[in-house]
């Protein structure tokens, strides 16, 4: 007589797995940039990159369907889809009607970025960039851009938010981009603070650069020599030297107006870095430190020790 299987799962998950409920997912949002070529369709497509939207340029009408059935499907974590479409598809732009009218016909929230500029604005940027337009062929450039108009004339009307682009700068772009697409987007850094050590070199990437150097270095206190700074016998050390905390106050004030001018003029990330002698223990807290405030005061912020493990 053989013995009965063992019970491998535990009773009472399935009920569990049944009463609990899934996570809360918003609904999927598809934005379409289309347009004019040279009227800022790559800029705006880098804005909302920049919001964490999944971003794909230049994708073929026909291959939008299949891509935001993925999006839609249960397990996906894409929940904004940007998709660049426009007439360097060629024979293939014409099939971007019954791409959403599937969108309709499916219910997904969608809506299309229309970006325009003045013939004249459009011949300034070609004739600058020394391309020629997608539609030009063996004619000029202004023929390329009324062969656009034509095909685009229709959408242009179906278009939910239209920007004329002629007068912007790359950072009016952006702006407007943001308030038309993303209203109600929270305005925010990507913050790296950024531990080194000066033997090491300086981080190429470094935007501001502070020198820790000028507290006194647990390297020669023979209990915290093997430890870090992300130690906190190490940590409490360096904070309770004279000026340690005054310099973390007063740096991180400082760096208050220059985030929020970063913020203004559209630059979306910025590296801190914080050196010492070795990486090791000045720097590492420090940072830690800097990152800590940073972040009460809203910002985004990972920290790295570049060079720990090197000594």
């Amino acid at each position: 007589m053989s013995e009965p299987s063992p019970i491998t799962v535990p009773q009472g998950i399935p009920e569990i797995e049944a009463a609990t409920p899934a996570p809360d997912r918003s609904d999927p949002e598809v934005l379409i940039i289309t347009g004019m070529s040279g009227a800022g369709r790559t800029r705006a497509a880098g804005v909302l990159e920049d919001l964490d939207w999944f971003v794909v340029d230049n994708l073929p009408p026909m291959m939008i369907v299949p891509l935001v059935d993925l999006m839609t499907k249960a397990g996906s974590s894409v929940e904004r889809l940007a998709v660049v479409v426009d007439v360097r598809g060629r024979e293939y732009f014409g099939e971007l009607a019954q791409a959403l009218q599937h969108l309709d016909d499916s219910g997904v929230t969608h809506r299309i970025l229309f970006l325009d500029a003045r013939d004249d604005v459009l011949v300034r940027r070609y004739e600058s960039v020394r391309r020629p337009h997608p539609l030009q062929g063996d004619g000029r450039i202004l023929d390329g851009i009324e062969a656009e108009r034509r095909m685009l004339a229709s959408l242009a009307e179906r278009a939910d938010v239209v920007l004329d682009t002629s007068e912007m700068s790359v950072h009016d772009l952006a702006k407007e981009v943001r308030d038309a697409v993303a209203a109600g987007a929270a305005d925010s850094l990507r913050v790296n603070v950024v531990a080194f050590g000066f033997k090491y070199g300086l981080p190429l990437d470094a935007d501001h650069v502070a020198d820790v150097r000028f507290l006194a270095n647990p390297y020669w206190i023979t209990e915290l020599r093997h430890l870090t700074g992300q130690d906190e016998a190490v940590r409490q050390y360096v904070l309770a030297r004279p000026g340690a905390r005054e310099f973390v106050d007063r740096y991180v004030a400082a760096l208050e107006p220059v985030l929020a001018g970063y913020l203004a003029e559209e630059k979306r990330y910025v590296t801190i870095a914080v050196g010492c002698t070795g990486g090791k223990h000045r720097s590492v807290a420090i940072a830690g430190e800097i990152a800590d405030r940073l972040r009460q005061d809203g910002q985004r912020v990972t920290v790295t020790a570049r060079d720990l493990g090197k000594e």
